[in-house]
């Protein structure tokens, strides 16, 4: 079923809002403003609140609309829906206007706090036209073993024989390792790991092809270089694990996250930091390093792998002032030795799903005075910020990164305080 809609405004996930006949429908490929004919998903007489479709046909274009770059990620009507590029057809200047869009309605919406939300795209995104910057891919085997990527709503798997998204360095690994002539058992998942080489360095064997989490290529240890107030720091990462997927995210994230924690701490002499979900180490090393002269530490993390590597990090560095656990972060902040327990300030960078009521409770009755929450969904972040608001907390910064060009993603660092007594 085809229906002509007039689109109202941004949604979720990639989508905008329209109408048929007072019944809302989610609309993917589209803008406000726009006049747009959309075909439904099936099945379109289904009772539900909200139906769901895509554009065929624009018919009034918004001045944010682009030529989808990668055809392929674009509408399936015109030849794509692979996915992975859900904004593909937005401007970059769009896009921003976009991502800015969903932070502050969320935050109103579910925080109930009024913000504005100064956004950075990273250094030579516009240059790349959105595109090149994602240091790690994953694609599945077609019946032919050729890699793939299913088009949306079918079980078809779409030969690839490029990735418009891949950094540089990785399509310069797909070539030299013949990734894209295929020859993998069908249905097997397929993995590139490539760190973004810093200051002109050469790819060589740091990278990693793995085939069902396998390495077939390259090595499972893999270094990545991160620069932070002018001080290099090296961190030893798992091919298979967790890594700010953005060539320049690593950088951006973390030198944002250190002017914060020294502005907190204001020139103290000692201090108490907490990072949590911290991964291999990314925050962790320039805190325990930077943050102040005599700091202690306490990092935890569920990934027994990355805690490993973020281990051997801080040892490479002679670091010796952190705790470092692994396990649930609530389960684990019910046992905290007394030096720990009193934190300055806290860092977190959970999941999607976000922090969540019980951390957030455990952490306002830390006492810490300045929380600094590193949220990749603006709306788990805004259930938090309600829930630190009712806990004594005040948003007092908030910014955000565009370290996913042509998706909806946005990644987002908001500065709490503690209200004074």
């Amino acid at each position: 079923m085809e229906a002509t809609i007039r689109i109202e405004r941004y949604a979720d996930q990639g989508r905008c809002v329209g109408h048929i006949d007072g019944r809302v429908v989610f609309v993917r490929f589209a803008l406000p403003g726009e006049l747009v004919r959309v075909e439904l998903d099936e099945p379109h007489d289904r009772e539900e609140r909200f139906w769901t479709g895509e554009v065929v046909e624009v018919l009034e274009a918004s001045e944010d609309r682009a030529e989808p770059i990668w055809p392929l990620a674009g509408p399936l009507a015109m030849g794509g829906g692979v996915g992975g590029a859900d904004l593909v057809h937005v401007s970059l200047a769009g896009q921003l206007k976009w991502k800015t869009c969903s932070i502050v309605e969320q935050m109103l919406r579910l925080g109930h706090t009024a913000v504005e939300v100064p956004i950075d795209r990273m250094p030579q995104d516009e240059a790349e036209r959105g595109l090149h910057w994602r240091t790690r891919i994953e694609m599945i085997a077609d019946a032919d073993g050729r890699p793939s990527m299913r088009r949306r709503g079918t079980h078809v798997r779409v030969p690839i024989d490029t990735m418009p998204l891949a950094s540089r360095a990785l399509l310069d690994v797909a070539e030299r390792e013949h990734v894209w002539d295929g020859g993998f058992t069908p249905g097997s998942q397929i993995r590139l790991s490539v760190p973004e080489p810093r200051d002109g360095a050469a790819v060589e064997e740091n990278y990693a092809v793995l085939v069902d989490g396998e390495v077939t290529a390259g090595t499972r240890a893999l270094t990545e270089k991160v620069t932070v107030a002018g001080r290099d720091f090296e961190y030893g990462v798992d091919a298979g694990g967790f890594w700010q997927m953005h060539r320049q995210a690593p950088i951006a994230l973390t030198n944002h996250v250190i002017d914060l924690v020294r502005r907190e701490l204001n020139g103290a002499q000692s201090a108490c930091v907490w990072d949590l979900y911290s991964g291999s180490g990314l925050f962790t090393l320039p805190l325990a390093s930077l943050a102040a002269e005599r700091t202690r530490m306490l990092s935890v993390e569920g990934g027994k792998t990355a805690v490993r590597n973020a281990q051997r990090n801080l040892r490479h560095v002679h670091l010796d002032n952190v705790d470092v656990r692994a396990g649930d972060v609530a389960k684990t902040l019910g046992n905290v030795r007394n030096d720990l327990a009193r934190p300055d300030v806290v860092v977190l960078d959970p999941p999607r799903a976000g922090a969540r009521a019980k951390v957030c409770g455990q952490i306002a009755d830390s006492e810490a005075r300045s929380v600094i929450y590193i949220a990749c969904n603006p709306a788990s972040l805004a259930r938090d910020t309600a829930t630190l608001a009712g806990l004594g907390y005040e948003l007092a910064d908030i910014h955000a990164f565009d370290i996913y060009p042509t998706t909806h993603h946005v990644e987002t660092v908001a500065l709490f305080r503690k209200h004074k007594r």
